[in-house]
C-alpha cells in the first residue's frame, strides 16, 4: 500500500538520508548515501568541498552527463509491520559554484542548515558550495501497514 500524501510529505522534511541512485558512462550503476532537504519543490543535497581524489565527486560526474537519477528512503525494522520506502524519479542538475545571490539555492542552504545543525560547526555549505537540485517527475511508496 502507498505511503499517504501527508505520511509522504513528513518523511520529505524529516528522514535523514536518502540513497542517490546515478548512471555511469558505461551504465553502470553507483549508488551512495546522501543529506538533503526539501525546498522549493526540489530536494536539495549538498557536495562537500574536501579535495577529491580524482577531481570531481563520481556522482556529480555521474550527474552531469546522466541528469536522470533516483532517491530512496526507506527504514527497515525487525518488526516488519514498520516498514516503509520511498523512491523519487527525478532530474539531476549540479549548481556550481552557488551564488549568494541566488535565491532558490539561498533557500536550500537555509533548509539544509536547519534539517542539519552540524553545519554551523562543518563548512560544507560557506564560500560558493556546489549543490545538486533533484526535480522530482514521479513518487513512488509502499508502506507494510496503514
Amino acid at each position: 500500500m502507498p505511503l499517504s500524501e501527508n505520511e509522504l510529505s513528513e518523511r520529505l522534511e524529516s528522514w535523514p538520508v536518502a540513497r542517490l541512485a546515478s548512471r555511469g558512462d558505461e551504465g553502470r550503476p553507483h549508488l551512495v548515501p546522501i543529506v538533503f532537504a526539501r525546498s522549493g519543490g526540489r530536494l536539495w543535497s549538498p557536495v562537500d568541498g574536501k579535495n577529491k581524489r580524482d577531481g570531481e565527486l563520481v556522482r556529480v560526474r555521474n550527474l552531469r552527463t546522466h541528469p536522470e537519477t533516483s532517491l530512496l528512503l526507506d527504514e527497515y525494522r525487525s518488526d516488519w509491520t514498520k516498514l516503509w520506502w520511498i523512491r523519487i524519479d527525478a532530474t539531476a542538475e549540479v549548481i556550481q559554484p552557488v551564488s549568494s545571490t541566488d535565491r532558490e539555492a539561498s533557500a536550500a542552504i537555509a533548509a539544509l542548515e536547519a534539517k542539519y545543525p552540524q553545519y554551523a560547526s562543518i563548512p560544507v555549505l560557506r564560500a560558493n558550495p556546489t549543490l545538486i537540485a533533484f526535480e522530482p517527475v514521479r513518487f513512488v511508496s509502499w508502506t507494510a501497514s496503514s
